[in-house]
């Protein structure tokens, strides 16, 4: 663990000037360590990605790793669990196992991740997850936004924008498992939390670190707990992040994680990374979609144009997931070779609330999710090495089908979605997990290309 200074004293150069005299705050003597538990597997990935795109040596695990695991250098460490869609009580218990090994392994800042769209309603457990991390650790207060610029989503005056739309106005209303009708995230969270919740809002924040220390030590004076502020930028995010740093607990998307990456960069320089990110090697590809978000779908359309064979997951027809799988992969067994097929089951909202209805909205994701469970067992054993799944609870269902334990962080297809290298058994595969609202239109077409290609129209890694 590490000891902490003033934030008044020499490692605050590079903050942001402010008319506001600085106030007390804190900062680690020493680089700290963060750990992050991350409330899915494509939200582990984009939080990774964001924490190694900025310097720090970053470790990925699927789920909490046994105690005995011996770990290489490390700047952060990310456990990427599959919690979101759990009732509270059940996340929460995994998430202090991933808290405790965290812990064990020498974290300072433990930083809970959750969608920047919060994907989360009334019944959610965000609110409960945080409310046991904050016990855990004893802060008092935690800094929080969803803010993810680069991603579209922004916070300001304490309202979630997805583009320029407010989020109960974006595709997420229309979420099949969460779908969000506000956009007020202190009303949000006063669903699933008691602890009370304020704003800081954007002129606090344009005036620096200093004055969001003052207004966050200000809240925590009144018996405020959690602190949401608005972040429209990068900057922003940094300047949080210089907050954030000197706290035990904070939680957001994966752009405040890189803000606070930014800031420990500002403090402390950064890391040898000890060489670029490796390339995904070329070998056989297929992808495998469940996300019914209007990006998803763009991409399938865009894969279906391309000319790639295309196999429709009907779990309205077929209500047996073995059957579907089994359906599924005697089809791919009869395309040619190096064909990168898709195998999805995304459909139109229309037509998710009449297989809903038909099937119930738990029961049609648990029969897709033990089917794509079973198609990606059987695509690696088929030889399948770039395995592109489209959907958090997809990816969830893919690595834990396949034990995938973790990986190395690799180059990024798009922003926020980089190639998982990683092992089942002897053989090498590489996992592109990618949230349902990433990428763009044609990512499924470039990653899943014979010779994949770049955002730049280049060969070589998607």
């Amino acid at each position: 663990m590490t000891h902490h200074t003033d934030l008044r004293g020499p490692a605050q150069v590079k903050l942001r000037t402010s008319e506001t005299a600085p106030v007390s705050g804190t900062v680690p003597d020493a680089k700290p360590t963060i750990g992050v538990i991350a409330d899915d597997v494509t939200g582990g990935t984009d939080v990774a990605v964001a924490l190694r795109r900025r310097g720090l040596r970053t470790l990925l695990f699927f789920g909490t790793p046994p105690q005995s695991e011996d770990l290489p250098s490390h700047d952060a460490l990310v456990i990427a669990l599959k919690t979101r869609m759990l009732p509270p009580l059940e996340a929460v218990d995994l998430s202090l196992e991933a808290h405790r090994w965290l812990q064990s392994h020498g974290v300072d800042l433990t930083y809970f991740k959750y969608c920047s769209t919060f994907d989360s309603t009334s019944g959610g457990n965000i609110g409960p997850v945080l409310d046991a991390l904050v016990a855990a650790l004893n802060t008092n207060i935690v800094v929080t936004t969803p803010s993810s610029p680069e991603h579209g989503r922004t916070q300001y005056a304490g309202q979630l924008f997805v583009g320029d739309s407010p989020l109960d106005e974006s595709h997420m209303r229309h979420h099949p498992l969460t779908p969000m009708k506000d956009s007020d995230l202190r009303r949000l969270f006063s669903q699933q939390s008691p602890g009370k919740a304020v704003l800081i809002n954007h002129e606090s924040v344009r005036k620096g670190a200093h004055e969001i220390r003052h207004r966050a030590d200000q809240a925590a004076a009144s018996g405020a707990r959690y602190a949401f502020i608005d972040a429209v930028s990068d900057e922003d995010l940094t300047q949080i992040g210089l907050v954030a740093v000197g706290e035990r607990l904070a939680a957001g998307a994966a752009g405040l994680a890189g803000g606070i990456a930014a800031a420990i960069n500002e403090l402390y320089g950064t890391s040898e990374e000890g060489g670029p990110a490796p390339d995904a090697e070329h070998g056989p590809a297929a992808v495998i979609a469940g996300s019914c978000s209007a990006r998803t779908l763009e991409q399938i359309e865009r894969m279906h144009r391309a000319g790639r064979p295309a196999y429709f997951l009907d779990a309205a027809s077929i209500g047996d997931a073995n059957l579907l799988a089994a359906n599924a992969l005697e089809w791919f067994d009869g395309l040619p070779p190096n064909s990168s097929p898709i195998i999805y089951s995304s459909v139109e909202p229309v037509l998710l609330s009449k297989i809903q209805l038909q099937l119930g909205v738990q029961g049609s994701a648990e029969i897709l999710e033990n089917a794509t469970g079973l198609i990606a067992q059987g695509l690696t054993a088929r030889g399948v090495r770039r395995l592109i799944a489209a959907g958090g609870e997809t990816c969830g269902a893919v690595v834990t089908a396949l034990g995938i334990t973790g990986g190395l962080v690799g180059n990024e297809a798009d922003q926020g979605v980089p190639w998982i290298h990683t092992r089942r058994g002897e053989q090498k595969l590489f996992l592109l997990l990618k949230s349902g609202n990433f990428g763009d239109p044609d990512l499924l077409v470039r990653a899943s290309a014979p010779a994949p290609v770049n955002r730049e129209g280049r060969v070589g890694p998607a």
